[in-house]
């Protein structure tokens, strides 16, 4: 049931933004993505506590993991990015790569079908997982703090909302929303980037596992 409500929960993400305005939209998804994660270690837990694994809740988990990344990062990239500044390249490569990869063993594990075993998930893997976890929700407060100051400077240009982002003089709550804005946006981008490399490195050891499965018999 956890691992269902954490499935339906991934789409909802998206819906926050859809039908409430901002910063309450970026509260809501970051609650609801937290909220999600922590479903992931606790049915996990409870699984083995009371040893009620199953098959479906094995299928169902690794979807609803890959479901809660994929969505995630598409509403980080489109909140990172505008028509006149293009997208964020800090946030788009990283999400790129960590996409490309999970669609990548997820063929894999598809084309392998009874021998997918080889691919079991790894203690890296596990971190990996929880990287792109912490760093997507810390983005998502990002933007908490990103529109509540830019309420506060309404009807400014943007260059010059830019300009006052990077320092200023301005009051002390003020002050305060604009460094917390920029550190947990760099923390999220460093915690991004290292989930992006933990993300390549466990999907070359699953393919060197692959490889000896994908070669024609002579």
């Amino acid at each position: 049931m956890l691992t269902v409500l954490r499935l339906v929960a991934a789409p909802g993400v998206v819906i926050m933004f859809l039908y409430f305005d901002r910063p309450w939209a970026d509260w809501f998804a970051l609650l609801l993505f937290v909220g999600a994660a922590l479903t992931d270690w606790i049915d996990g837990y409870l699984a083995r506590a009371w040893k009620q694994e199953t098959k479906l809740g094995a299928m169902l988990d690794p979807i609803a993991d890959k479901a809660m990344v994929v969505i995630a990062f598409l509403v980080i990239v489109a909140l990172n990015s505008d028509r006149r500044y293009g997208m964020d390249p800090w946030i788009l490569l990283p999400a790129t790569l960590i996409v490309f990869r999970e669609v990548f063993v997820s063929g894999l594990r598809e084309f392998l079908g009874d021998t997918a075993g080889t691919l079991k998930v790894t203690k890296l893997a596990k971190w990996k997982t929880t990287v792109q976890m912490v760093a997507i929700a810390v983005l998502f407060s990002t933007g908490v703090f990103e529109h509540l100051y830019i309420e506060r400077t309404i009807g400014m240009d943007r260059d010059i909302v830019a300009n006052i982002l990077e320092g200023g003089d301005d009051p002390l709550h003020i002050r305060l929303i604009r460094d917390a804005y920029w550190w947990t946006w760099w923390l999220g981008v460093g915690l991004l980037w290292l989930a992006m490399a933990l993300t390549v490195i466990t999907g070359i050891d699953y393919f060197r596992k692959a490889a000896p499965h994908l070669k024609d018999d002579a």
